[in-house]
């Protein structure tokens, strides 16, 4: 199993004048650095590629959703560039060789209300077309979405890990996944392990291992034991990424509720959940 760490940790935006960000990871010991694509113009992508390598790092990419990148908006031209953005961040996975591509492509985080049966049915079809279409050219990419779902305060879409099912197989692509946040799930299911083999070892394509609060991981409540045995369980070879916030925009600190450090520093919140990850994964 290979261990990651989201350069959300860190900083938002990501950019070129972040990159001393992968000696940090590299010399911490880990063996992906996850890129939270918040404005893909802001990096220098060769160079980046170029630098990891040079480093051992391996990349995943994650999708960062605002309210313009939301293939269930009922505005046509949001829902293009949701479409967009994430046609975009599949070739830079491409690119970069990250096997995957993950987040909450159905929809903008922050986007909770209480609508009518009608209008999540019609919210749900325009997402579905979009995906279908995501997964023909992902599968052309050779990179698989991971459809993850947030928690209630964060979508009104995908809460649960049945709801996402639902969606993924009716969508009926194999190039359209699941990826996990503990984080999320600690709030939305009854039992992680479990839900971990309902999802089972041919749809679980991605795992952010976050803690109760999204801080340290091994701090918290969430069932680690379990969800290490539920993961070799099922044969799961994906990668476990810690993916928190430490210093987000303004934008995400509100999508995402954050209002308060969630460690002593970031530096501190990588090396020790690493060292943790270690203790318990391996």
């Amino acid at each position: 199993m290979q261990f990651g760490v989201s350069t959300f940790v860190w900083v938002s935006p990501f950019s070129t004048a972040s990159f001393d960000l992968l000696h940090k990871v590299a010399d911490m010991g880990y063996d992906i650095i996850e890129v939270a694509v918040e404005d893909k113009d802001l990096i220098d992508w060769p160079r980046l590629k170029k630098l990891a390598n040079e480093m051992g790092l391996n990349v995943t990419i994650s999708g960062a959703f605002g309210p313009n990148r939301d293939i269930s908006s009922d505005d046509a031209a949001i829902r293009k560039n949701g479409f967009t953005y994430i046609v975009d961040c599949l070739r830079i996975a491409e690119e970069m060789g990250s096997p995957i591509f993950t987040g909450p492509v159905y929809s903008a985080v922050g986007k909770t209300r209480l609508v009518s049966d009608e209008r999540k049915l019609q919210e749900r079809t325009w997402c579905i077309e979009s995906l279908r279409e995501v997964g023909d050219i992902a599968k052309s990419c050779g990179v698989v979405v991971g459809v993850e779902p947030l928690n209630r305060f964060e979508t009104d879409m995908i809460n649960t890990a049945d709801q996402a099912l639902s969606l993924v197989n009716e969508i009926g692509h194999s190039s359209i996944k699941i990826s996990l946040d503990t984080f999320h799930n600690n709030i939305e299911e009854k039992n992680i392990p479990a839900t971990i083999r309902k999802i089972g070892r041919e749809l679980l394509c991605h795992v952010q291992g976050n803690e109760s609060d999204r801080g340290t991981p091994g701090t918290g409540n969430v069932d680690w034991s379990g969800i290490n045995e539920a993961l070799t369980e099922i044969g799961y070879e994906g990668a476990v990424v810690i993916e928190t916030f430490g210093a987000p925009s303004e934008e995400l600190a509100k999508a995402a509720s954050i209002w308060r450090p969630l460690a002593n520093s970031a530096d501190e919140l990588a090396s020790e959940g690493l060292a943790f990850y270690k203790s318990l994964f391996r």
